[in-house]
């Protein structure tokens, strides 16, 4: 994104809900997509870096995002918020319909400029987030890690929780890791400053 634009973040919306590459949006806007474990705070994380309330829909029962859902930023960027994983009560043939679907968005659209990949702080990263970093990294697609809830553990224990989950990623140095939580506003500028960073 040229220098001289300036985003304005507030000015967003809900642009669609897609199954397959036919119904993406057909034009060159840069998009970032957003993946993460069911409740990991995809939801939170856009609504507070865009300072909106309620437009990404959050929920206190996982697996509510099922589409690739579209947000349109300032008509100069977009966000991709892709259906979350590891959430046991989804079938077997849901998942794998999931996976097929957020597989061939990341494999295939030319627009796609960055993944930010939240996982909780608080805890190891579980198998699924292991094997999604790992799949950003066989396709050589950027990845930004973004560590959420950090409002739920005192500051003095951040580096500790950092270490751990970097050590099961198998976390690569030049990828940007930043600590994140919507309840305090931490970490917003910094998450700009590296989606900006690639598009």
């Amino acid at each position: 994104m040229a220098e001289e634009q300036v985003l304005n973040t507030h000015n967003a919306s809900i642009l669609l809900s897609a199954a397959n590459k036919s119904h993406y949006p057909q034009d060159d806007l840069p998009e970032i997509a957003l993946a993460g474990r069911s409740n990991v705070g995809k939801s939170s994380f856009i609504n507070t870096i865009l300072g909106r309330k309620n437009l990404a829909r959050t929920s206190s029962k996982p697996g509510k995002t099922q589409l690739l859902n579209f947000f349109n930023i300032d008509n100069k960027l977009r966000f991709v918020d892709v259906p979350g994983y590891g959430y046991a009560k989804v079938s077997k043939s849901e998942r794998a319909k999931w996976g097929k679907m957020i597989e061939e968005y990341l494999t295939s659209r030319d627009n796609l400029r960055a993944v930010v990949s939240l996982v909780d702080l608080r805890h190891a990263p579980s198998k699924e987030d292991i094997q999604m970093y790992d799949f950003l990294k066989y396709y050589d697609i950027p990845v930004i890690v973004v560590a959420t809830k950090a409002d739920k553990i005192p500051r003095g224990k951040w580096n500790k929780h950092e270490s751990v989950v970097k050590k099961a990623l198998n976390f690569d140095k030049s990828d940007t890791f930043i600590v994140f939580s919507s309840v305090e506003r931490i970490g917003i500028d910094d998450s700009w400053d590296a989606i900006l960073e690639q598009v």
